[in-house]
């Protein structure tokens, strides 16, 4: 009787084709001069895009939920004042 052991993983890695202009080719070619292979190039470029996007999303968020507090736009109120009346007549 002979038994195999397998291990099968459930992440696969996914070819994709892409067609890049002149201005991406010329991208990835400056990420390639990096040391990168050009699937890492373009995996680590998709990431960090997702990163910058959360990024943005979160700074959104904190800008709406200081633009929605009244304290903290009240205080920012007070600090203007504050600093314009500190500015030499003239």
């Amino acid at each position: 009787m002979c038994t195999t052991k397998r291990n099968t993983l459930s992440s696969m890695s996914s070819a994709i084709s892409v067609r890049l202009d002149q201005e991406a080719l010329r991208a990835l070619a400056q990420l390639e001069s990096t040391g990168l292979t050009r699937s890492e190039a373009i995996r680590r470029a998709i990431l960090d895009s997702v990163e910058q996007l959360h990024r943005r999303a979160a700074v959104a968020a904190e800008a709406a939920a200081l633009e929605a507090d009244e304290d903290d736009r009240q205080e920012m109120l007070e600090v203007a004042e504050f600093m314009e009346s500190m500015r030499a007549p003239g």
